[in-house]
């Protein structure tokens, strides 16, 4: 695989490299056909065609024919895209809650360390943040003048052709650029799994927990990415509450979904866990030690909350402040209290504001041990809310936090509702945001518009209720093994925040 990564870096400069020589034998054509006609006296007119917008300077025709006919040359002079070998088939795990698909990926991702060079593991909402956010730079980067023209200048302002011949020159390469602005998926792929210094294209592991089709773009994003990360030789692993042919019973944007279905099957093995045991719940029931999830909100258990507040920071021996996190879209968050890798929060700021998975995660990744006071028992009048705190429930739980919450309910009363009614109402799920903020994303991604939330304004989960008791069971089982001393134990030895010192040695 390393070898096909390196043929294909060098296949990809070779294309660009002829690719500009058979644009310089055109201009020397043209400029030779244009040598007998009269020559106005020139003029510095270089910063006026490098911000000119497209023209058809080549009429009859077309910069599409002109495009294709070149990238016709360069598949014969260059050859072909190298394939990728054979790659072993990935698999595709699914299941009921707590059934143990996380674990086992895990255990997988664990097992490769020093064995595979390129690998990754994404949480499905870490995911599709980091895929909006590389389609806003890509977008971006290449819509701006700014970088059509330090792109284009580079090579065509010093050319010895007449300005008529640059000019061509240059609406040639803005029609390329355009044309690569319409395949973002792929440039979008080749980044997502690239190393740190962006020096190989893609990986060969990805191990994503949770696939979900909450709404079109999760659709259309998926198989885009997926498509091109398979086709490249990447094995994927990949967990979810359901078979791939259920993933969109919604029925959207079918043929995209097909596509996407296509390809899991071509490059993965699909493995049913069908044990009806919550595992979670299951090894929570042998726990002795429940005092990180305190409950009811009473006098004596606020004063035990206090009192392991107080302990945790007297051994760090160290003073609580405020600290401003960055977080993704070029936003932050302000931690109103923090000490030592240890933060404190009320439900109401977490959950009460319009803040999502891009804050959660970076809390997450920054904190090991998180406290969260005054947890309500949800209902339908806190609906947004309660989605809010499984998202934060799902990225604490994601990257091994220790979390210490107090609660009006018990874990397992937690999401059954009040007397206001419950939480789980599937008709008003299905159709309550259908209507709402309807703005396409690729508006969205043009403009650069983002919300609050941390996610582009106007884009929402047209979750279905069956996914969304899913996430209920899942953040209820989550919750129970985040109590359990084996959970506990591993937070040391895999949280971000241990995982960083032991790297830099800057502690145990």
């Amino acid at each position: 695989m390393e070898e096909y990564h390196a043929n294909l870096s060098k296949w990809y400069e070779n294309r660009e490299n002829e690719r500009r020589r058979l644009m310089l034998e055109e201009a020397k054509a043209k400029q030779q056909g244009d040598a007998s006609l009269s020559v106005k006296k020139r003029r510095d007119i270089f910063p006026k065609w490098m911000i000119r917008k497209t023209d058809n300077v080549e009429p009859g025709v077309g910069k599409w024919v002109s495009y294709l006919n070149r990238e016709k040359k360069l598949d014969l002079l260059v050859g072909e895209r190298p394939t990728a070998p054979p790659a072993p088939k990935g698999l595709y795990i699914y299941g009921n809650v707590g059934s143990g698909k996380t674990m086992l990926m895990d255990m997988f991702y664990s097992a490769t360390e020093g064995i595979v060079r390129h690998r990754r593991r994404l949480h499905f909402h870490e995911a599709m943040l980091q895929i909006h956010d590389l389609m806003h730079k890509v977008w971006k980067s290449q819509k701006t003048e700014e970088y059509l023209q330090s792109s284009i200048s580079n090579w065509v302002m010093n050319l010895p052709f007449d300005t008529k011949i640059k000019e061509w020159l240059v609406e040639e390469e803005r029609y390329k650029q355009e044309m690569s602005i319409k395949n973002i998926l792929p440039a979008v792929a080749d980044k997502f799994l690239a190393d740190g210094q962006g020096h190989q294209r893609g990986a060969s592991v990805l191990c994503f927990d949770e696939i979900q089709t909450v709404d079109v773009f999760a659709i259309v994003a998926l198989s885009g990415i997926l498509s091109r990360l398979l086709s490249t030789g990447t094995v994927l692993v990949a967990t979810s509450n359901r078979a791939p042919t259920d993933l969109n019973q919604d029925g959207m944007q079918k043929e995209i979904f097909q596509e996407l279905l296509d390809r899991l099957n071509e490059h993965s093995d699909n493995v049913l866990i069908g044990s009806e045991i919550d595992y979670r719940r299951y090894i929570g029931q042998s726990s002795i030690d429940q005092t990180h999830y305190l409950w009811p909100l009473d006098s004596t258990k606020t004063t035990e909350y206090e009192n392991t507040w107080n302990k945790i920071l007297g051994q760090s021996g160290r003073r609580v402040a405020s600290q401003t996190l960055p977080v993704m879209f070029g936003r932050s968050l302000e931690v109103p209290q923090s000490c030592d890798g240890v933060a404190r929060f009320t439900f109401e700021y977490l959950c009460g504001q319009p803040i999502g998975a891009a804050d959660y995660i970076a809390i997450a990744k920054t904190y090991h041990t998180i406290f969260i006071a005054d947890i309500p028992v949800m209902s339908m009048r806190i609906r947004d809310k309660a989605r809010r705190f499984i998202t934060l429930i799902d990225e604490l739980y994601n990257h091994h936090c220790c979390l210490y919450c107090s609660a009006a309910a018990s874990i397992d009363d937690l999401f059954q509702g009040t007397e206001e009614g419950t939480l789980f109402d599937l008709e008003s799920v299905q159709f309550e945001t259908e209507t709402e903020n309807a703005k396409l994303r690729r508006d969205v991604l043009s403009e650069g518009n983002v919300s609050a939330g941390g996610t582009p304004s106007g884009i929402i989960s047209l979750m279905s209720g069956q996914e969304e008791q899913f996430a209920f069971q899942r953040a209820v089982s989550r919750l129970i093994e985040m109590q359990t001393p084996l959970y506990l134990e591993g937070v040391r030895y895999i949280h971000p925040y241990f995982q960083k010192k032991k790297t830099t040695g800057s502690g145990t």
